[in-house]
């Protein structure tokens, strides 16, 4: 017979801790980005993940399970500027 947990208002959620170390790891893609991208894309990639620090960090509390989902965008976006940068815009490594 297993008990049920009961529920603690004032636990502590790990999902705003787990968004912030993809919000990291994001960045290194971002900061990289000067390998493939000329330096006014690189800018603006950078201004692109600081506005999605500022959400995942106001999303911190009332949102927790949000801030994830944030750093998930952060990569997606990060793909699709690269891929379409390529496509069209003609960067290359």
């Amino acid at each position: 017979m297993t008990r049920a947990r009961r529920h603690n208002p004032n636990a502590v959620s790990p999902w705003p801790f787990v968004g912030m170390a993809g919000m990291a790891c994001a960045f290194f893609l971002y900061a990289a980005s000067g390998l493939l991208a000329p330096w006014w894309a690189v800018v603006v990639l950078l201004l692109v993940w600081l506005v999605l620090l500022v959400v995942a960090t106001r999303w911190w509390t009332p949102h927790p399970n949000r801030v994830p989902l944030v750093a998930v965008l952060a990569v997606v976006l990060w793909f699709a500027a690269m891929n379409a940068g390529g496509a069209w815009l003609g960067w290359t490594a």
